[in-house]
């Protein structure tokens, strides 16, 4: 019997160049045997290869069953490739090409969540903030935030992933130059009012152990970097955090951790599985910060920490939504 072929994406020209390659590689090497994978690489330049010759995507895609997206960031996960796999009707893990681009912008998606709460007592909080744009800045804009937002603040792009750029500032030349180093990698920013408390993700899974969204248990993460953030080079590397699966967080911080990841999953319409993130107030409780729709698979990442603890191989995971890709499309 031949194996279904599943080509698996990584690379890409995003700042998450590096990390896709090592989820690539996770993915290359822990498909089950019933599979045949072709690693798929997309250089920095968007250039799609192929056994080392560059190809190009019809070419590739012609030759596939099924693909696994393992891009993280632009391209990746802002509905760029989702539109290419979607034009050649090519079954494929994670979101689609709408509902990624909605995720990837941190704006629209708080804006969307807090548009369609399911209920009137349904608990959603997510910190103050204000979207600000590259033709705004100068010195007047640093002196308007700091004396309307309780310091200190975050600031992040709206539409990049994986921490990457963010800026904590808790002074008027800290928050100049913040900015100024923000806006150098996104023209659109997001002022986020800075929570005190536990970090916390929380990965989600479709028609998993008979649930229609299956919550996984939440993470607790412990920075140890100076910085005090989980940015890029914490969430990449083992001496910066400490990861704890299931976290330090009581059983309501936990249920609701759990209830917020499934209602953003479904509310933006993800598919296949999706990863929030969170901060857990001591007496203010949680409150939803962005959602990942193509989360990591390194060795150093959030979800593969979530699967090991409810006794869910990486193997079985994406046996899994290969399974939901080519039956639910």
């Amino acid at each position: 019997m031949t194996k279904p072929k599943i080509g698996v994406l990584r690379g890409g020209p995003s700042s998450e160049y590096e990390v896709s390659i090592k989820s690539g590689q996770t993915v290359l090497s822990r498909l089950p045997e019933s599979f045949h994978p072709v690693d798929i690489l997309i250089d920095r330049k968007g250039v799609w290869h192929m056994e080392g010759l560059p190809k190009s995507p019809e070419e590739i895609l012609r030759q596939l069953d099924v693909v696994v997206n393992a891009l993280h960031g632009q391209y990746g996960e802002d509905g760029k490739v989702q539109e290419i796999l979607e034009d050649f009707q090519i079954p494929f893990t994670g979101s689609g090409r709408l509902s990624s681009a909605l995720a990837m912008n941190k704006l629209l998606t708080k804006q969307t969540l807090k548009k369609r709460l399911p209920n009137e007592g349904f608990v959603f909080k997510t910190p103050h903030y204000r979207k600000v744009n590259i033709e705004e800045s100068g010195p007047n804009l640093a002196r308007e935030i700091f004396s309307t937002f309780p310091m200190p603040v975050i600031i992040k792009p709206v539409s990049l992933g994986s921490s990457v750029g963010v800026e904590l500032a808790d002074t008027l030349s800290g928050l100049e130059t913040s900015l100024t180093k923000v806006f150098q990698v996104s023209e659109d920013v997001l002022i986020e009012e800075f929570i005190h408390g536990k970090e916390a993700t929380c990965g989600v899974i479709d028609n998993f152990r008979g649930q229609k969204t299956y919550s996984l248990m939440p993470v607790e993460i412990k920075i140890s970097s100076k910085s005090g953030l989980f940015d890029y080079d914490s969430k990449y590397s083992d001496k910066l955090h400490e990861l704890a699966c299931p976290g330090n967080f009581s059983r309501e911080e936990s249920d609701t951790l759990q209830e917020i990841a499934r209602f953003a999953h479904e509310t933006l319409g993800l598919r296949h599985y999706s990863r929030s993130d969170f901060i857990v107030h001591p007496r203010r409780g949680v409150y939803f910060l962005e959602v990942n729709t193509l989360p990591g698979l390194t060795k150093e990442s959030l979800l593969p920490k979530s699967l090991d603890a409810v006794g869910v191989s990486v193997s079985e995971f994406l046996e899994h939504i290969i399974n939901e890709a080519t039956v639910r499309r």
